[in-house]
């Protein structure tokens, strides 16, 4: 378990890791950007990258270590998943299992089951990736301090000192997302946290810069696909659930 506010400077795994949080919301920082992940999900870090990991209230988390080349069809690149009920019961069965050595019978299919599922996990749009070009991840960073929706594609662009054709090509290119969906993903960014902590979806949406409160939950349906107090109250009560389960916790299981 770790205290709201904990941080782990960066370091690098020689395996991946799937890295679960039970309880809380954890940020994870790349070179490449950064990612979130709340209750009732886990982030895929591939071998050999370097990250950091920040506890946004108290948090209790789960890691599954997994060798490289396990299986063929492991994903490549960092993501955040949902966590299945399925995925979330191999976990906890996992950690009741001898670590090292062969497994064999029960354990070994438990184990094959638990690998196999990682790929099938459904990805979230939790990521913010960076753009490399620096004046384009500066006008990034100066959003993610200060998320508005109203800025134009044009005035991004007049700030990198770039034509509007450019500006999208190179920010699509270098980040995957269009500037409309990485800011729909800055704001939820800024938007969990502080739902996670009980305030007002009114507040919210307003300090976000929405002009009202049903255009801030169409565009958090829109990414999240419930709403906010939907989404919210399902991570409480699958946090809740595990806590039940296993108690507040940071458990690690090797996969071989």
């Amino acid at each position: 378990e770790y205290p709201d506010g904990y941080h782990v400077p960066r370091h690098r795994h020689s395996r991946s890791q799937l890295l679960h949080a039970l309880v809380g919301v954890v940020l994870v920082t790349t070179k490449h950007g950064r990612w979130m992940v709340p209750p009732d999900h886990a982030m895929w870090i591939p071998a050999g990258i370097e990250h950091s990991v920040e506890m946004l209230g108290d948090v209790s988390m789960r890691s599954v270590y997994v060798t490289p080349d396990a299986i063929p069809g492991l994903p490549e690149g960092l993501r955040v998943v949902g966590i299945t009920g399925l995925m979330h019961s191999l976990i906890v069965e996992s950690e009741k299992l001898p670590q090292g050595g062969e497994l064999e019978g029960r354990a070994g299919l438990i184990m094959g089951l638990l690998l196999h599922e990682i790929p099938n996990l459904p990805e979230r749009p939790l990521g913010l990736p960076f753009p490399s070009d620096p004046k384009l991840a500066t006008l990034c960073r100066r959003f993610v301090a200060a998320p508005s929706p109203h800025a134009t594609i044009d005035e991004w662009a007049d700030a990198a000192g770039m034509s509007r054709r450019s500006f999208t090509r190179a920010f699509q290119r270098q980040t995957g997302l269009s500037l409309s969906t990485w800011r729909q993903q800055a704001c939820l960014f800024a938007a969990l946290p502080r739902l996670a902590d009980d305030e007002p979806i009114t507040r919210v949406a307003l300090d976000l810069g929405y002009d009202s409160v049903p255009a801030f939950i169409t565009m958090f349906k829109r990414m999240l696909g419930a709403s906010p107090r939907g989404y919210m109250r399902g991570a409480r009560e699958a946090g809740e659930g595990a806590k039940r389960l296993s108690g507040p916790v940071r458990a690690e299981t090797a996969v071989a």
